[in-house]
């Protein structure tokens, strides 16, 4: 299993970015691909997850209205357009394939993103 972010970079508050993870070395459509977070100094926090066959979506509080999540099967991507961007949301993003609950969950490297003036 390869999972591989990109999409990350610096932007200001209020600005968009979107989020790109690349998979690899598995049955795609057969598994849920999420998104968490990592602030310095703060917990692994999950945003966003999409599954692999129905598109069943789930966002936290805090992304829920200004992220969307969105898989394309064909080309093993998962993509997160994230809006509205605060400097709270700085943070390394990394993304994770899983078959399904109670499974272990595959990371990718993460994408550092820097929401600055």
């Amino acid at each position: 299993v390869q999972l591989v972010e990109s999409g990350g970079g610096l932007v200001q508050p209020g600005g968009s970015l979107r989020l790109s993870c690349a998979a690899s070395g598995f049955t795609f459509d057969n598994y849920a691909i999420g998104w968490f977070r990592q602030a310095p100094g703060k917990e692994r926090e999950g945003l966003s997850c999409i599954s692999g066959t129905d598109g069943y979506t789930y966002y936290t509080t805090s992304v829920k209205g200004r992220f969307t999540i969105s898989r394309d099967n064909a080309k093993s991507t998962v993509y997160l357009q994230m809006n509205s961007l605060k400097s709270e949301d700085t943070a390394v993003y990394y993304c994770y394939a899983r078959p399904g609950v109670g499974f272990r969950r595959y990371w990718g490297q993460g994408t550092q993103v820097t929401v600055s003036s």
